[in-house]
């Protein structure tokens, strides 16, 4: 399906990208994960109805809906963009008029990522390149304290992943690259156009 049909699927408007630039440079402009990616890896890669998925950077909520819709994860879209967040809280709303039983699965915090306060059970992260190195590796701090306390095993999904995110992780933590999803028709041109799975086992 093309991307318009997808959000009239889910009754929500993710379609476009940022205009402008955000006003600082530790956060990165809103692109919308394409949803051909995401038919790729839900199609690979299974999330359970007892998953927990945080989306950092979820601007309109796209992945979070999308996720919900066809794995019944409960989702937390984390957003510190007040029109995104507004937005994504307008297509909540009419999401949850089509799936009565979801309101209480899907969430959206208003804030930075590395004050978003972890919840025991959230155990899997979403990225698609949300913003600078600093900040990731604040929030990776964040979720290994959380595990800390409360003791489970959780999964990083990286899309479109820079080096620097995936040299931080494999020698500075004590994650663990546990599969790759490549995009077909894409990863072949840009061998960027891939998810990364990375688990922590405690």
């Amino acid at each position: 399906m093309k991307e318009q049909e997808y959000d009239a699927l889910l009754y929500i408007e993710t379609v476009g990208d940022q205009k402008g630039f955000n006003s600082s440079a530790h956060y990165h402009r809103y692109e919308p994960t394409p949803y051909a990616a995401l038919e790729d890896l839900v199609q690979q890669y299974e999330l359970k109805s007892t998953d927990r998925l945080v989306d950092f950077g979820c601007g309109k909520g796209r992945v979070s809906f999308y996720i919900h819709h066809f794995q019944k994860a409960m989702v937390t879209g984390v957003e510190m963009n007040e029109g995104f967040y507004q937005e994504a809280m307008e297509n909540k709303e009419r999401y949850v008029e089509q799936h009565t039983k979801s309101k209480d699965d899907i969430h959206f915090h208003c804030g930075l990522a590395q004050e978003y306060p972890i919840h025991p059970e959230d155990n899997r992260f979403y990225f698609f390149n949300p913003f600078s190195m600093p900040i990731f590796m604040k929030v990776i701090h964040n979720i290994l304290l959380s595990v800390e306390a409360s003791s489970r095993e959780v999964e990083l999904i990286l899309y479109y992943a820079t080096e620097e995110y995936t040299y931080f992780l494999e020698y500075q933590t004590a994650f663990e690259l546990k599969e790759e999803v490549r995009l077909k028709d894409l990863y072949e041109k840009n061998p960027y156009e891939k998810f990364l799975i990375y688990n922590l086992n405690i």
